[in-house]
């Protein structure tokens, strides 16, 4: 069995404040409008808080320990959300989504998220405390998306534009009912024609839904590389995600200079690929040494560092250098 500080009643409360969270967001949201400045940041340190003081609570009542995995796991995850993000930005970019109407699409995301990593989470937890050498498959997996994420950065793809109506989420839904051409508010679904028809809305959140199972893919060994505690794992899932919603907003202008983010990512998962390995050869021979979590801290922490510091040099640079006029064409 993993160790896990975990107990029936922490769940409950933390499960039920996670939804209780998603209930004031659907509310805030039940009038589409368009998020300001002013209330995307509001809302966005209140999602930093939370969690930092939450990770208080457990570094108090659970040790330094148990504390730096959870701030490390937490990063970790933030980290990746951002990469999410700018998923999502392509997403509400290529169906034209209403500025009014962004928000509610990224809520559904952050609910399909927290749905599908709870299954993976859960997933993970017994397949680890049933088999030792899981760890070494998602040693494999972190580290071949590692190197898929360095070689679309190289090549230029990381975040290209994605041609929607090619997605097989999107052809599926396409198959089965009629799709109405404006959007009508936040209905996913009206009478046109005497025909139940879906609205733009409704293909955007499936193919948001569909990009949230792949991050699950990527996110859940990621953190189950910092720390083997089922709780802790879903704890850093839940606040990472929670704040996605007013971040987007916060970064919306910004995302698009972190240009050397996808090899920051790269970098991590890869780090964190290689750590799972070791731990899993450390556990079949004892002489191999481990990655220890406080360690793991510091190389993420540099690795963003270095990663935030160079993307604004390049996007500076880029800024700087002057636009070549074109040479008007001879008739």
């Amino acid at each position: 069995m993993l160790d896990t500080i975990g107990t029936p009643t922490l769940w409950a409360v933390t499960i039920g404040l996670v939804v209780v969270l998603l209930v004031v967001d659907f509310i805030a949201t039940r009038k589409p409008h368009e998020v300001s400045m002013k209330e995307a940041l509001a809302w966005s340190a209140f999602y930093v808080a939370l969690p930092l003081a939450f990770g208080g609570y457990i570094w108090a009542q659970h040790g330094s320990d148990r504390g730096v995995e959870y701030y490390t796991g937490y990063l970790v995850e933030k980290t990746l959300s951002v990469d999410n993000l700018f998923v999502f930005m392509l997403l509400l970019a290529a169906f034209a989504v209403p500025a009014a109407l962004q928000q509610r699409v990224l809520l559904y995301g952050i609910v399909g998220a927290l749905v599908l990593r709870g299954i993976f989470i859960a997933l993970g937890a017994a397949a680890l405390s049933a088999f030792d050498w899981v760890f070494l498959v998602f040693g494999l997996i972190l580290l071949a998306t590692g190197v898929k994420l360095l070689k679309d950065a190289i090549s230029g793809h990381d975040h290209d534009e994605k041609d929607v109506s090619s997605m097989r989420s999107v052809k599926l839904m396409r198959k089965f009912m009629p799709v109405t051409e404006e959007y009508d508010g936040p209905r996913m679904t009206v009478i046109q024609n005497g025909k139940r028809a879906l609205t733009p809305l409704a293909l955007v959140v499936v193919a948001v839904f569909a990009t949230d199972l792949v991050f699950a893919i990527d996110s859940v060994p990621a953190v189950y590389g910092i720390t083997g505690d089922p709780y802790l794992v879903f704890a850093t899932n839940a606040f990472a995600l929670l704040g996605l919603r007013a971040l987007y907003f916060v970064l919306q202008g910004a995302l698009a200079k972190l240009v050397h983010l996808s090899y920051g990512l790269a970098a991590i998962l890869g780090f964190i690929g290689v750590k799972l390995a070791l731990h899993w050869a450390h556990m079949t021979w004892s002489s191999v040494p481990e990655i220890p979590t406080l360690a793991s801290l510091g190389v993420i922490v540099g690795i963003l560092a270095v990663t935030v510091t160079t993307s604004l040099i390049a996007s500076k640079r880029a800024a700087d250098e002057p636009v070549e006029e074109q040479e008007p064409e001879r008739v």
